[in-house]
């Protein structure tokens, strides 16, 4: 492992019950990256993420800055700085925008800066702001998407990982929902893991990337290179 990496996976086996999904899946992740995971359905993109939080069967090293996960309870890795998006865009619709926000820094001890980041998030997705004391439930998908990453930002995660955020959007709203990823990257300097299907969208904010084909990583390399590929252009750009 390269010190000082933020994710580091070696040989990593996954899935469900006897169903074996990843089969000696290796990634990385640098501090200040977003990378991507793109793949066909059924490929082991959200087993990917899944595996990484310890909510399924693991083999292999999951080192979230320099700590192993594996075998750790999920509480741990939240605990480690990871925080999870998955898909569904997982907010507590009862619970009003602003509830959802504090439920996110749980796990922090610094309560007097609670309060500023809600601010800053509200400055980020003023739409969020605009509906502070509106149940979650009653967001639309794109506002319900929002509040998903801003919560998962609460916590002032090491690593956020995405997953599928554009799933069940509009084309211009999962379009907007990308430019907030890629301005929160360079001016927050989040790290995230991101799987997503619309490659167009992944590459505009990604520095590298990875292809999973039946549990395996099948192609890797920056953003700039894969987009050039003439094979993830032909399965993933339409070109």
């Amino acid at each position: 492992m390269t010190d000082g990496r933020v994710l580091d996976v070696q040989g990593l086996q996954a899935g469900y019950g006897q169903v074996t999904v990843l089969r000696d899946v290796g990634l990385y992740v640098d501090p200040g990256e977003v990378v991507v995971v793109l793949g066909a359905n059924g490929a082991g993109k959200t087993t990917t993420l899944r595996a990484i939080c310890q909510s399924v069967w693991t083999k292999g090293s999951i080192r979230v800055t320099g700590r192993e996960m594996r075998g750790k309870d999920t509480a741990d890795v939240v605990r480690a700085g990871v925080a999870h998006v998955p898909q569904g865009r997982g907010t507590f619709n009862d619970l009003t925008v602003l509830d959802n926000l504090e439920v996110g820094a749980y796990v922090r001890r610094d309560r007097k800066n609670v309060n500023a980041d809600i601010e800053l998030w509200f400055s980020i997705f003023p739409r969020l702001e605009q509906r502070k004391y509106q149940r979650a439930g009653s967001l639309s998908g794109g506002e319900q998407q929002m509040l998903a990453v801003a919560r998962a930002l609460m916590s002032r995660p090491k690593l956020l990982l995405l997953d599928e955020p554009s799933l069940g959007l509009a084309p211009l709203i999962s379009q907007d929902l990308f430019r907030h990823f890629g301005a929160i990257n360079r001016e927050q300097g989040v790290t995230m893991l991101v799987v997503e299907q619309n490659a167009n969208l992944a590459f505009a904010i990604a520095h590298r990337a990875y292809v999973l084909e039946a549990g395996m990583v099948s192609t890797s390399g920056s953003a700039a290179e894969l987009r050039e590929d003439d094979a993830v252009r032909r399965a993933y750009l339409g070109v």
